[in-house]
């Protein structure tokens, strides 16, 4: 068998593109991958094409072989945009590989573990008792895993002032814990919006046992600021959406720095790297916390991931009565996509990823540049989105 096209799909789905990737063989078979940068959608496209003029010709099944050339083939190696259009191509090829076999993907990492995958939900941007009252909602459902984003989130303006938010953020989290008890697992994401001190502050605000998680509260280039940021408090970290490596993800394992993985299959190199970062992770008594907020082939991959894992805890979902989020996908364009069950993710027995693509309606979609909010302070200058 042997690779005779690769083609990138940059796509507008929603409110944001998605670019997807299909793999074609000489012998009809096909495999999809999805890759996670986005914003950045046409850099790694360019990468996608630079991979592809010597891929061609090339089997197909000799997946790790092919990870190795397309990451050490080049002076400059790794990065997020070249390993975004790895990650891609690698999840396409689990899809071809388990096709050929007339197996899941799952298979190939070792079969399944567990036959569902229990998911977290999301409320919006934190506004007051109706937050409190979706995150009600979702607890009626059956999620015991809630997920909130602070209060003064950013303003039509894209003002973010950090010391305005963690406090009316920490007043409402202890109230939510307090209205919503002891058993639900409770987080909150601050998309690395904080400084080391503002997160000490926000953290030392909230008795201890407030939050279960705290996701992503500094920027991640320098693991020494969150050892410093460790040492102030005892909320469990959810890191990693960022990583594109075992590389990057190599000191907070090694230092045990962090407690949740929010690995993202769509960046950090597809299942080849995934796998090596969960079994790293896995001594380390580190679970994995998937990040999720793509397209269904990123979905359907990070399902199969996350049944084949022992060290797993939820899937992030974005499809939940309190957070329709913008870029779901329609079933026209994807007629076999992946859906909850209940609060859940079915494991699929079919062979591949699972799902299906039409050609025809995402080859008629166009791309649209899109451009992610450019935050600022009230002085004017800017912090991070």
């Amino acid at each position: 068998m042997k690779i005779t096209a690769i083609k990138p799909f940059p796509v507008w789905v929603g409110h944001r593109n998605q670019l997807i990737v299909k793999i074609e063989t000489d012998e009809g078979l096909i495999g999809w991958g999805e890759s996670g940068l986005s914003g950045r959608e046409k850099a790694v496209v360019g990468a996608i094409e630079h991979f592809r003029e010597f891929l061609i010709g090339r089997n197909p099944m000799q997946i790790g072989a092919i990870w190795q050339e397309l990451y050490r083939s080049q002076y400059f190696e790794g990065g997020r945009v070249l390993l975004a259009a790895q990650s891609a191509i690698d999840i396409a090829l689990h899809d071809i590989k388990a096709r050929a076999l007339g197996v899941p993907v799952y298979e190939l990492l070792g079969g399944k573990q567990r036959n569902v995958i229990p998911t977290f939900a999301s409320t919006s941007s934190i506004t007051g008792p109706e937050t409190i009252e979706a995150a009600e909602t979702l607890i009626a459902l059956g999620w015991n895993a809630i997920r909130f984003f602070p209060a003064a989130w950013g303003d039509e303006a894209n003002i973010f002032e950090p010391r305005q938010s963690i406090g009316q953020t920490a007043r409402f989290l202890v109230e939510a814990r307090e209205k919503l008890g002891s058993d639900v697992v409770l987080g909150i994401d601050y998309h690395h919006r904080l400084s080391v001190a503002e997160t000490a502050s926000f953290c030392q605000k909230m008795p201890s046992g407030t939050l279960d998680f705290l996701e992503e509260p500094i920027r991640d280039e320098t693991p020494e600021a969150y050892e410093a940021l460790r040492r102030m408090t005892d909320v469990p970290f959810a890191i990693g959406e960022e990583f594109a490596s075992k590389w990057q993800f190599l000191p907070y394992i090694e230092r045990d720095i962090h407690q949740y993985n929010r690995l993202d299959l769509c960046n950090v190199g597809g299942f080849t790297e995934a796998m090596k970062v969960a079994g790293w992770s896995e001594a380390h008594y580190v679970d994995m916390m998937p990040h999720n907020p793509l397209g269904p082939i990123c979905t359907a991959a990070t399902i199969h991931f996350s049944a084949a894992v022992a060290n797993f805890s939820w899937l992030e979902t974005r499809a939940t009565p309190t957070e329709l989020y913008a870029g779901t996908p329609t079933a026209e364009m994807f007629p076999r996509m992946p859906m909850l069950d209940g609060v859940v993710y079915t494991v699929p027995d079919g062979p591949g990823l699972g799902i299906e693509v039409d050609e025809a309606l995402l080859t008629a979609a166009s791309f649209k540049f899109w451009e992610a909010p450019h935050l600022r302070r009230r002085d004017g200058s800017i912090t991070n989105w």
